[in-house]
């Protein structure tokens, strides 16, 4: 094996990894015979199946973060890492599909910050896009970093040669197709992501000698661990609750109140509800019915995906040599990043020790396509963003719509620019689920609790809606300074929860306040908006009764729930 790069290629797995970028940057070119205006490039036209829609829905959401995060996650705390999926986001998937979806759908908004503005009026409006903007810049620079450090690991360039190549690349499919290519390019990247995450933890888990055997090695690893390691003991890495682990509580009355409310309550329904990138997807398909089945038909899929994610980085914990010594307190060099093994290297380094030419190189298109199909979303989500709630709103207003576009077209390329800095920000981190926790905190939380109290109570009023806001992210931003500093010493993403947490008391205490003394927008104004303000038809779609009971939207969710459930008590 050559010893200048992590991994160690063939012209297989090369060749496998060229005909994948063929296909990608073809879909590009075939949709963009079909982009004719605004609506088509931002929202595909309103056109999609709700298949397609669902499977983009949780694709667009299975980026670089998912997979690097919670495999990392799961190599350093392990099973408790499930409750992102299960408990973090399961039920908010169904809560947006029945509950908030029609209102999107229904007053026809382009994003979330566009809803604001009808419901709160200019201040909040403009404190959301700028945050909602700045948000996706940060979080594009993550998917970025990731992407620059597999290009790394794979050919050994050197790591800001690797940013600029792979902004690249992602900047002529988004500039190429707009939403359509991004969407196609999501189902694709589904499949290749499952047909090489599948065979991984498969292989992986007949070295260790299946389940059994990875109970006892991880149980023999944690007994031998030394005790300034700072390795959670055996029964709380292979049982899902109370997730000391996960939350940084040593009691654990605390730790499943940390983890119920904190990150599924707060932090899960904040990144689902309120999210554009997720919406977004929702929003292309071509009714009533098939957007609120859109995140339920996600749903689906979403359960089992820590057992192709978790389940590895477990593996590679007590089966590659780096990560063993890593967890015993040991720096190994090496590395993606160039500075050292991380707890973010736990998948790439098992696919180094277990898979076989070929299989290779599915697995690192798969991982190089879920790299830029996160980045792309969040990019066209502040193109978006950009384009009409920033620039056509506040700058220029009466232009044509071509006029737009090329704007919208300037943005993504400001935005890849932009992104090669702030990927600068997320190499600082060893377990890049920590920072990523901790900007949902900063910007999602405080955005949730707004919308929530904004949709089912109509007294709130315009300037309630943008003071909460700007108070529940100065107020998380102070916890987290706080937690750096020293003075809040939660390990694990305890810390994370709790800045949201608190963003989301801040915000609804205050935003009640303000209310009681301002005045509301007169309820003629609120139709669409607020809960009881719209009337029942234009919440359903009429057709939607006619339909068989497994394509109806409530019995979908409620099996799904049930489904969820059993999970939880099941590990």
């Amino acid at each position: 094996m050559s010893s200048d790069t992590l991994i160690d290629a063939s012209w297989l797995d090369y060749l496998l990894v060229a005909i994948y970028f063929g296909f990608v940057l073809g879909i590009g070119v075939m949709a963009r015979r079909s982009v004719s205006d605004s609506i088509d490039f931002f929202l595909s036209g309103r056109s999609l199946p709700a298949w397609v829609t669902g499977l983009a829905f949780i694709s667009a959401n299975l980026g670089a973060v998912e997979i690097m995060g919670m495999s990392a996650n799961g190599a350093e705390i392990g099973l408790p890492t499930v409750h992102y999926f299960w408990v973090g986001a399961v039920p908010a998937m169904l809560f947006l599909g029945v509950v908030m979806m029609p209102f999107y759908y229904g007053s026809k908004v382009r994003s979330v910050p566009e809803f604001m503005f009808r419901r709160f009026g200019t201040g909040a409006h403009l404190v959301n896009a700028i945050s909602f903007a700045v948000a996706q810049l940060l979080i594009a620079g993550v998917n970025l970093a990731l992407l620059a450090g597999i290009v790394h690991a794979l050919l050994g360039w050197p790591i800001w040669v690797a940013l600029i190549v792979a902004g690249a690349i992602v900047l002529s499919y988004i500039t190429l197709g707009g939403l359509s290519a991004a969407i196609y390019n999501e189902v694709l990247q589904f499949f290749v992501i499952v047909a090489s995450l599948l065979p991984l933890t498969l292989i992986g888990l007949h070295r260790v000698g299946g389940w059994g055997g990875l109970t006892d090695k991880i149980t023999a690893a944690a007994e031998q661990a030394p005790a300034d390691g700072g390795v959670a003991p055996a029964a709380q890495q292979l049982n899902s609750w109370p997730g000391q682990a996960l939350a940084g509580f040593d009691s654990s009355l605390l730790s499943v109140i940390g983890i119920v409310f904190g990150l599924g309550f707060v932090l899960s329904f904040g990144y689902w509800t309120t999210n554009f990138v997720e919406v977004q997807r929702a929003m292309a398909s071509d009714s009533i019915s098939a957007a609120r089945k859109t995140p339920i038909i996600g749903a689906f899929p979403k359960m089992f995906i820590p057992f192709i994610v978790i389940v590895p980085g477990m593996i590679s914990a007590v089966l590659v040599t780096e990560m063993v010594d890593l967890k015993n307190g040991g720096s190994p060099a090496g590395g993606a990043s160039g500075d050292g093994v991380a707890y973010n290297d736990a998948l790439l380094l098992l696919m180094r020790d277990v898979l076989p030419n070929g299989l290779l190189g599915l697995a690192i298109a798969g991982l190089l396509a879920a790299f830029m199909a996160g980045m792309a979303a969040n990019i066209s989500a502040f193109n978006t963003v950009f384009s009409y709630d920033l620039w056509q709103r506040y700058i220029r207003k009466d232009h044509t719509d071509d006029y737009y576009l090329r704007i919208g077209r300037l943005a993504t390329v400001a935005a890849t620019v932009i992104a090669i800095f702030t990927a600068q920000i997320a190499m600082g981190y060893d377990n890049v689920m920590n920072y990523l926790q901790t900007l949902f905190g900063f910007f999602n939380a405080p955005l949730f609790a707004t919308f929530i109290l904004g949709m089912f109570w109509k007294r709130m009023t315009p300037t309630a809606g943008w003071v909460g806001l700007v108070a529940g992210t100065l107020s998380a931003i102070a916890v987290d300074r706080l937690a750096a500093a020293g003075v809040i010493d939660l390990p694990g993403q305890g810390a994370a929860f709790l800045a949201a947490s608190t963003a989301f008391v801040v915000d609804i205490v205050l935003s009640v306040a303000v209310s009681l003394v301002t005045k509301p927008k007169p309820a003629s104004e609120l139709k669409g908006l607020v809960y009881s303000e719209t009337p029942r038809e234009d919440r359903t779609d009429p057709d939607e009764a006619s339909l068989p009971w497994w394509r109806r939207t409530v019995p979908l969710a409620g099996i799904a729930l049930a489904m969820v459930i059993v999970l939880n008590f099941a590990f």
